[in-house]
């Protein structure tokens, strides 16, 4: 789980959005028409998120800008990086370019530490009227239980008697979890924005999780399908996640809310087909649903998947019910795949990256075929 992880309050406008939603079971993306024009910081911008926030932003009117350490190229919506305005500095040691600022909202994207959300946040309460914390939903764990609403106690610190991969596992949750807790600490529970994702997903990813399952499917063959039919995968699009932050912002609507879709129980059956049905490669998938052979042979975090061991039973049942009363919307998997694949085959990735997503050893491809003779020889 370390290295998936690491690669891996009020709501008024619920009730008049009541209507809407009924009127648009699919929950594709709803446009609503804000009032002013916003100034938008991003703490980041250049990765995976920013860019589709930026987009997202521009697109609606706002005026954008962004604080980075000035080092990372964007490699997606190169354009519209002309059209905001750049701040440079350093969240360890040097925030000396948004001093004597004002915003109307801050996006932290980059809070990888709970001193740079409580630094940024000192120097803006007085100067932004909204903090808005990417967070993820790894405040929950260990995930037992069965609530896993926006109600559900955070982890904020790493019991004593964990041993070493135990910590590994707390460590991105309580960063989460204090991170959120200094945010609201400088702006107040009723001017924080709190978003806690599951796996984001779409064009521009920077990791290889939801990219090897296209090019995993793409290429075809007998591919393992671990745990049991009917367990659910969830995920987000990068693009859903933006434009719902945004809406957030511009409508003010505060408090914490759990940015996981999609806006059903998806099984990994439904998941596999869904992406399959943008290829037309011969696939033969095998379902392996025993907990005990999976363990054994490795198969613990390949993300949407999460093996049902009792601390990660919950990860993929987050409850976001309140998003979507405030008006978290989803497009259908397969715009989701058709947008990976088109960025997946463009100049923004390397032929490099695409040679290796299956073919390095680490790949579990590689692991594949050896673990279903296994199963294999255990069936018989």
């Amino acid at each position: 789980m370390k290295n998936s992880r690491r690669k891996f309050l009020g709501m008024g406008l619920a009730a008049g959005l009541t209507p809407l939603l009924r009127a648009n079971p699919l929950n594709l993306l709803a446009v609503t028409e804000s009032t002013e024009k916003l100034r938008i910081l991003i703490l980041g911008g250049t990765s995976f998120l920013g860019p589709h926030q930026i987009a997202y932003a521009l697109e609606r009117g706002h005026k954008v800008t962004i604080f980075t350490r000035g080092k990372t190229v964007p490699k997606f919506h190169k354009k519209l990086f002309s059209k905001v305005e750049k701040l440079v500095g350093d969240r360890e040691d040097n925030l000396e370019a948004l001093k004597n600022r004002t915003w109307d909202v801050v996006l932290d994207n980059s809070g990888r530490k709970a001193k740079w959300t409580e630094d940024t946040a000192k120097i803006l309460k007085d100067k932004v009227s909204l903090y808005l914390y990417t967070s993820s939903i790894s405040v929950y764990y260990p995930y037992t239980g069965t609530d896993f609403s926006e109600t559900r106690s955070m982890v904020t610190e790493i019991p004593k008697n964990a041993d070493e991969n135990e910590k590994a596992n707390y460590e991105f949750g309580v960063m989460k979890a204090n991170s959120e807790l200094a945010a609201i600490r400088n702006f107040g529970a009723n001017r924080t924005i709190l978003v806690r994702p599951t796996l984001i997903v779409g064009p521009g990813d920077t990791t290889d999780r939801f990219p090897y399952w296209v090019a995993r499917i793409e290429k075809g063959g007998n591919i393992i399908i671990p745990g049991k039919a009917d367990e659910v995968v969830q995920y987000i699009d990068v693009r859903d996640l933006a434009a719902f932050m945004i809406h957030l912002a511009e409508n003010k609507i505060t408090g914490a809310f759990n940015a996981s879709g999609p806006g059903f129980a998806m099984t990994t059956a439904a998941f596999v087909h869904g992406i399959h049905a943008s290829f037309n490669s011969p696939v033969n998938y095998i379902q392996i649903d025993d907990l005990e052979f999976l363990r054994e042979n490795g198969i613990i975090a390949i993300q949407p998947w999460v093996i049902q061991l009792p601390e990660y039973m919950g990860m993929s049942k987050s409850d976001n019910s309140k998003a979507i009363a405030a008006g978290l919307t989803f497009r259908p998997l397969s715009k989701t795949v058709e947008a990976t694949k088109e960025w997946w085959y463009s100049e923004a990735v390397s032929q490099d990256r695409r040679d290796s997503i299956l073919n390095n050893e680490n790949s579990f491809i590689q692991k594949e075929e050896q673990i279903l003779e296994k199963w294999r020889s255990r069936k018989n």
